[in-house]
């Protein structure tokens, strides 16, 4: 029972790390490595072990940082964006191979694929949904603020996926929640607008 148990939250906290992946490539990576390097809450396994050597945490720090800034920058979110479509899916696919030692449970071919798609479902929602109907209603003032929070709920999401998957989950339904609704709001607002041009129109 306890082992199922582990395996269970082995996956969850993987699929919260590549969703992660998604929003920020390189924070899940840096946690993970973080944690890895300084406590017992995770170990990894070879070659994901790299991820404990100073230089890769340094360089990690390093990404992290500025993808932080480019995405606060109206504009250069977007080629950030675009840039990054490649890389994050990719992140997610090694964050998710990587995590909670699945990868001895799990074929390691099906982890990458998992963590691939999850952290490029993410990022796409994220790219081509929820920031452009932000930089539309607010001009772009607003990208900083959901950039800001983007980076928080990543950091967030992968500390949990580590230490307390069920929260994690309990987190990512909540972002779920968000998007929708910002979606919704976007739809309705364009909705309102069609219909008073059409009656000016009629007019």
């Amino acid at each position: 029972m306890g082992g199922t148990l582990t395996g269970i939250f082995g996956v969850l906290g993987a699929f919260g790390l590549s969703a992660s992946a998604g929003l920020n490539a390189y924070i899940p990576l840096l946690v993970v490595a973080l944690l890895a390097k300084f406590t017992n809450t995770i170990t990894l396994a070879s070659p994901f072990d790299a991820l404990e050597s100073w230089w890769t945490i340094g360089v990690l720090i390093v990404l992290s940082v500025v993808e932080i800034v480019a995405d606060k920058v109206p504009a250069v979110d977007h080629v950030n964006d675009i840039v990054q479509s490649v890389i994050r899916p990719v992140a997610g696919a090694i964050i998710f191979a990587a995590s909670a030692n699945i990868i001895t449970d799990i074929s390691p071919v099906l982890s990458l694929i998992c963590g691939l798609l999850v952290a490029g479902s993410v990022h796409a929602t994220k790219a081509l949904v929820v920031r452009p109907a932000v930089n539309v209603s607010t001009a772009g003032v607003g990208a900083p603020v959901v950039s800001t929070a983007e980076d928080a709920s990543a950091v967030a999401i992968s500390v949990l996926s580590v230490v307390a998957p069920i929260l994690m989950v309990i987190l990512v339904f909540l972002l779920i929640w968000l998007i929708a609704w910002i979606v919704r709001k976007r739809r309705s607002k364009k909705e309102a607008r069609l219909k008073k041009e059409n009656y000016e129109q009629q007019l």
